[in-house]
C-alpha cells in the first residue's frame, strides 16, 4: 500500500554539498556494483510510481545529478546521497553512475547523509523521526557546543545546563532544527517517535493514527506499547482520550493488560462502549451446556469462570 510522505521544502543538495548538477564536473564514473548502502540509513527506497518515473528519465536521460559518496577504505564507496538515484540506476540496466567523492569521518558522513536526503520533496515521519535523532548522535558524539549558551559573566545559564526529556539541551535542537526549518520542540517530539515500537510507527507513516497520540504513546514501555497495539489491531481504532486517561493513571509501569483493557474500554464515550455489547445466542450456549441447565445455572458458569480470567490477568 503506498504510503503519502509529507512535503518539505528546502535548499537543493547541491547548494548544500556543492555537488555539480551535471557530470563531467568533479564527478567520477563509478561501477554501481562498488557503492554500497550507507549503515542504517532511514530512508526508504519503495519500488513505487515515482521509482517508475525516475527510471524511465534515467533511461532516457542518464543520471543528471551525481549521487555523493565516501571511501569505506576498502576499495569501495558508501552511499551519502542519492540511494534513489542508484537504485534506480540499476533498474534502467546502468552500470556505473557519476559520483562526487568526499572523504567524510563518520559523524560528517552522518550529518552530510541526514542533511542531503531531507531535501526530498516528500518524507516520512519515521524517515524524519530517525534521521533528527542519527544526526543528534552524531552531534552529541563531536562534543558540539552549539547546545551551550553563557550569560553575561561567562556562565552557562541554568536553562541550558539542565537536559530535556531526551537528554538533549535545548540550543541543540533549535540548531537542529533550523537546518530543516522546524521549531526545537518539534525536532524533539520527532526524535520521540523512535521510541515506538515499530508496528506504531508504521501507522503514524500510514497516517492510521496521529503524530500527537503517537508521541504521547512513545513514553509507555515496550511492553505497554504492544499491549496497546494488540487491542488496536482487536478493535480498530485508538482515540486520544483514551491514551489520556492511561497517562493519567499515572501506574502504566506496573499496569496489567488487563486494567489497560478496562482503562481503554472506560474512556470511550457511552455511545462507544453501547457499540461494544457481546450477546450470545442461545444456540452458542447449546455447545457448552448440558441441555438441562436453567438459565440461572448458565449464568452463573459464566460469571465464575469470567472471575477466573479476571484474577489471572489483574
Amino acid at each position: 500500500m503506498a504510503v503519502k510522505r509529507e512535503k518539505i521544502h528546502f535548499a537543493s543538495v547541491d547548494e548544500l554539498l556543492g555537488a555539480p548538477s551535471m557530470t563531467g564536473e568533479g564527478t567520477e564514473e563509478i561501477k554501481i556494483e562498488d557503492i554500497h548502502s550507507f549503515k542504517n540509513h532511514p530512508f526508504k527506497v519503495l519500488d513505487d510510481e515515482k521509482m517508475e518515473d525516475l527510471v524511465s528519465s534515467i533511461t532516457v536521460n542518464g543520471v543528471l545529478t551525481p549521487v555523493l559518496v565516501r571511501p569505506d577504505g576498502k576499495g569501495k564507496y558508501e552511499m551519502i546521497s542519492g540511494h534513489r538515484r542508484l537504485h534506480a540506476a540499476g533498474l534502467a540496466g546502468l552500470k556505473v553512475i557519476p559520483a562526487v567523492v568526499k572523504e567524510l569521518e563518520d559523524d560528517d558522513a552522518v550529518i552530510a547523509m541526514v542533511d542531503s536526503n531531507v531535501q526530498r520533496e516528500e518524507i516520512l515521519p519515521s524517515e524524519r523521526a530517525w534521521s533528527l535523532k542519527m544526526k543528534m548522535d552524531a552531534m552529541k558524539r563531536q562534543g558540539s557546543r552549539t547546545d551551550l549558551s553563557s550569560n553575561q559573566n561567562g556562565r552557562k545559564s541554568e536553562e541550558t545546563e539542565s537536559s530535556n526529556q531526551n537528554g538533549w539541551r535545548s540550543e541543540t535542537a533549535t540548531k537542529i532544527g533550523e537546518d530543516i526549518g522546524i521549531g526545537p520542540t518539534q525536532v524533539r517530539r520527532y526524535v520521540r517517535l523512535t521510541e515506538l515500537i515499530p508496528e506504531f510507527l508504521e501507522l503514524v507513516d500510514t497516517k492510521k493514527i496521529g503524530f500527537t497520540m503517537a508521541v504521547d504513546i512513545s513514553y509507555f514501555d515496550k511492553e505497554l506499547q504492544q499491549w496497546l497495539y494488540e487491542y488496536y489491531k482487536e478493535v480498530g481504532f485508538l482515540r486520544p482520550n483514551q491514551i489520556a486517561a492511561l497517562k493519567e493513571s499515572g501506574a502504566t509501569e506496573n499496569m496489567t493488560k488487563y486494567i489497560m483493557q478496562q482503562t481503554l474500554n472506560g474512556a470511550l464515550p457511552q455511545s462507544d462502549n453501547k457499540s461494544r455489547k457481546v450477546t450470545l445466542s442461545e444456540k452458542k450456549l447449546d455447545k457448552y451446556f448440558p441441555s438441562h441447565y436453567s438459565a440461572k445455572q448458565r449464568e452463573m458458569v459464566i460469571i465464575s469462570l469470567l472471575e477466573k480470567w479476571q484474577e489471572q490477568n489483574s
